[in-house]
């Protein structure tokens, strides 16, 4: 800590005058929330915030909702550049609209030089805002300066006179804040007024009810930013029945929101009293936000050290740092540990550095990563990176971008999770817009290193002008005619590096009409783009987000075609949507398959398309094309036992607890997964063609699964019976700890994972390690796991209860039946994966074996020592 540092710590002093120096401890409350950010090299209008908000108003109960935003666009607040950058935007919560003058004059008159005061626009009734319930505060807003003279006793008397001018300002404009809620809000029985954001080029907006009614009630759809943050739901501890409980919270210029809760509230804030700084609103979201504020701008540690405090490296990842940056680290940890927040919990921040013309939206997850988190970028003539408890919102926010501006994709370039706590990315991620005049967005991790989408920059998502040339369209009759899918998605997946950029547009528009025209080429129709769409090849120059997208909205053409309930019919499909759901009826001879649109259905309920589904397994639909999804929940679900005869395909943006207890039936997810996965899964087979997010399969009891991508944290936690699983990534930690499925030799259960992933050019390539984390089969008591780990990369330090061993000929007759039917699936070869630096080896070479250890209690051994030892005395 700097001299200037304690300086300030120590005149805080005054704050805490009168006051108790002891924070009161709050019952924890709900702690699953709904949490969503983007940021974008250019300004993006509020709207585009609705939208996840609304994906994952499930996540949310309607008592507490809010949304920030940073770098806003100086016409919108209605000064110029210069005073925006400069002034500090002040917002203040009006509970009682009569408050207004005595704020004013108690706290803003006599301290500030007011270049503009506004009071924020909303609409006539709050009750014409569907769902809301309760009547959201006023909001004042002031563009204001410190006085000079205010300034500069301010910094006399607080012996702060050497520092910088703007530090000081910066430090009044925080102390002011503080005492207007004391005044106002913290100390009375009957809250008045509270301060919502002070900082510069930030503002922050929250409420008694669900975030996106933010957007709607204070007409903000056209209001433009850089960066934009929501939540769902409210915080874990706190007045949560009142919007200042509400995220997000402020530091100075940042605002936070947090998805879980702490164990150690109370000592955080003890922490916090230590350095004279005592929390108002009763929040372990608040005091996040001033444990952030604290070590950024008084201690003024880089963004590397602050996301170290909040998220301390341990075990073998601290193990795995250098040496340098483990004696730091080591520093921090010893001055900051009982400050840091113990529990589950994943932060979003938005950031606005006017001074060095920066604005920043950061994602922090804990170290035991028990709260879900995605980020994605997409990379073009703007960049945007977006940050999302759930996929399926990142999926929201750019198709609600892609529909107005044509320079966004639906499709984000990449997609991935934070290892938190971890030496090789530590858990955090930092989206930076900067630049004079046309900025540019760029992204990076905890020790600054760069994340980029790749080299690829064709989009070939552009309209086609000219119909597919004569060849192609020969190409394809052809392969219609011969029933041949593979052979069709063959020749375009090779011919597609050659292609203009309107070249696969042309190919999909041709491929449409002729399936129209012959008997049963749909179906070879959707099977060849669905190949497309799951399977890695080379796109040459063309960006694969675009060329997805082509593909799926080619897929959506073809479910669309199919006739609906009460029309004519020749063909082997159905198709139904959320508004002809009532019209469902049994399958009529010929037709097979049921294409449900899932859009427009709630994300569960009564009414969610999985419900649907079971009512039409219940009329005798076996075959099921499920699409258009937007978060939906469930999917495959309910069916009951004795299903081996249904199949499901996913497409679309498919939300958590898909597969979850299924029973038999097949389901194929095209594209990645989310949370909660085949949880309790007992028979049955999940296939999915991208990564999966937390806890999959949790206490599955059987099935056999296989992932073309990563799993997020914990997947088979607890899992038992004999499920059959194949990762052909990797998990970030606790893979199947707890494992409860006897002898894999035996007819018990397994999971093969292969550290595998593709590269720009989609050559199949090994993950820098096999396995990054720890806990690997922790405590595990039956199973095995088998890793592809030719060159030992795994160790004992990353078990907590199994062992390390050989793999026998009789393991690799169990598992290559598996790895077979993964080539079948993905198009892994098994001599791709026995093959070690371009040289094929043998399987015992390649793979090895963790298994669970025999605890002597278990198995009496621990008894005959027993007996050995006393016989011995």
């Amino acid at each position: 800590m700097t001299d200037a540092a304690d300086r300030i710590i120590e005149s805080r002093a005054e704050l805490l005058e009168g006051k108790p120096r002891t924070v009161e401890r709050r019952a924890a409350d709900e702690g699953g929330c709904g949490v969503t950010g983007f940021a974008c090299s250019i300004p993006i209008r509020g709207q585009h915030i609705y939208e996840p908000s609304v994906q994952m108003h499930n996540r949310g109960n309607g008592k507490g909702g809010g949304i920030a935003a940073a770098g806003l666009v100086a016409e919108d607040v209605g000064v110029t550049q210069d005073v925006l950058n400069s002034h500090y935007l002040l917002q203040v919560a009006l509970l009682d609209p009569k408050a207004r003058g005595e704020v004013e004059e108690a706290c803003i008159a006599p301290y500030f030089d007011v270049a503009l005061s506004s009071h924020m626009q909303t609409v006539d009734d709050y009750r014409d805002v569907p769902g809301m319930e309760i009547k959201p505060p006023d909001v004042q807003r002031y563009l204001a300066r410190v006085k000079p003279g205010v300034l500069t006793e301010f910094a006399e008397r607080q012996g702060l006179a050497d520092l910088p001018s703007r530090d000081v300002e910066d430090e009044f404009v925080y102390r002011n804040s503080v005492r207007l809620n004391e005044k106002f809000y913290a100390s009375l029985g009957e809250q008045r007024a509270f301060v919502l954001s002070h900082g510069r080029n930030l503002v922050v907006f929250k409420i008694v009810g669900y975030a996106e009614q933010i957007v709607q009630y204070y007409r903000l759809e056209d209001f433009r930013a850089h960066v934009w943050i929501a939540h769902q739901r409210y915080p874990t501890k706190g007045r949560v029945w009142h919007p200042g409980g509400a995220h997000p919270f402020v530091g100075l210029n940042e605002a936070l929101v947090h998805n879980g809760d702490f164990a150690n509230y109370h000592s955080v804030a003890e922490y916090l009293l230590q350095r004279n700084i005592r929390p108002q609103f009763l929040t372990d979201t608040e005091v996040s936000a001033l444990l952030f504020d604290l070590w950024s701008r008084v201690y003024k540690y880089p963004l590397e050290y602050v996301i170290e405090a909040l998220a301390p490296t341990t075990e073998r990842d601290f193990d795995q740092l250098p040496e340098e940056k483990q004696l730091l680290y080591r520093r921090l940890q010893a001055a900051h540990i009982h400050g840091s927040p113990d529990g589950p919990w994943f932060f979003i921040i938005a950031r606005s550095l006017p001074d060095e013309g920066r604005y920043q939206l950061l994602g922090i997850t804990d170290t035991a990563m028990l709260r879900p988190q995605v980020f994605a970028l997409g990379d073009g003539d703007v960049q945007i990176g977006l940050i999302c408890s759930e996929k399926q919102a990142i999926d929201a926010t750019l198709h609600s971008l892609a529909a107005e501006d044509a320079r966004f994709c639906p499709v984000a370039d990449k997609y991935w999770n934070a290892r938190g706590g971890s030496h090789t990315d530590g858990g955090a991620f930092l989206f930076n817009v900067e630049g004079n005049g046309h900025k540019t967005l760029t992204c990076t991790d905890k020790f600054g290193r760069p994340v980029t989408a790749g080299s690829a920059s064709v989009r070939c998502d552009v309209p086609a002008p000219e119909k597919a040339a004569p060849s192609v369209r020969e190409a394809i009759r052809d392969y219609l005619a011969r029933d041949d899918a593979a052979a069709l998605y063959e020749y375009a997946s090779e011919a597609l590096p050659t292609w203009q950029p309107d070249g696969l547009r042309s190919f999909c528009d041709a491929l449409i009409e002729e399936a129209a025209e012959g008997e049963g080429a749909a179906a070879t129709a959707i099977e060849a783009l669905t190949l497309l769409r799951d399977r890695r090849y080379d796109t040459g120059d063309k960006r694969r987000s675009s060329v997805l997208r082509v593909v799926e909205e080619a897929l959506t053409a073809l479910f669309e075609a199919a006739q609906p309930f009460g029309a004519a019919n020749k063909t082997a499909y159905r198709k139904i949507g959320w508004l002809t759901r009532e019209l469902l009826a049994p399958p009529q001879p010929g037709e097979e398959t049921l294409i449900v649109n899932a859009e427009g259905f709630p994300p569960e309920g009564d009414d969610c398309d999985a419900v649907l589904v079971r009512r039409a397994y219940e009329m005798g639909w076996r075959r099921f094309i499920c699409h258009g999804y937007r978060g939906q929940r469930f999917a495959g679900c309910g069916l009951g036992a004795e299903t081996q005869d249904v199949r499901i395909d996913v497409y679309g943006s498919s939300g958590d607890y898909l597969a979850s207890g299924v029973d038999g039936l097949s389901i194929f997810v095209h594209g990645n997964g989310q949370d909660q996965l085949g949880q309790i899964m007992n028979r049955g087979k999940l296939v999915v063609h991208g990564d999966v997010g937390q806890t999959f399969l949790y206490g599955a009891k059987g099935g056999e699964v296989y992932v073309l991508g990563n799993a997020a944290g914990r997947p088979l936690i607890n899992a038992v019976g004999r499920p059959r699983v194949v990762i052909n990534g990797t998990c970030l930690d606790f893979l199947a700890e707890s494992f409860m499925a006897g002898d894999p030799l035996n007819g018990g259960g397994f999971a093969i994972i292969n550290g595998m992933e593709f590269d720009e050019r989609q050559n199949l390539v090994p993950q820098p390690a096999p396995y990054p984390g720890g806990n690997l089969f922790s405590l595990a008591s039956g199973g095995a796991i088998y890793v592809r780990d030719p060159k030992g990369q795994v160790d004992e330090s990353q078990l907590n209860g199994g062992e390390l061993g050989p793999l026998s000929d009789d393991d690799w007759l169990l598992i290559r039946p598996y790895l077979e039917e993964n080539e079948r699936l993905f198009g892994i070869g098994v001599d791709a994966l026995l093959t070690v630096d371009g040289v094929p080896r043998e399987p015992k070479d390649v793979y090895r074996k963790v298994g669970a250890v025999r605890l002597g209690v278990l198995t009496g051994k621990a008894a005959e020592v027993e007996d050995d030892d006393v016989g011995g005395e």
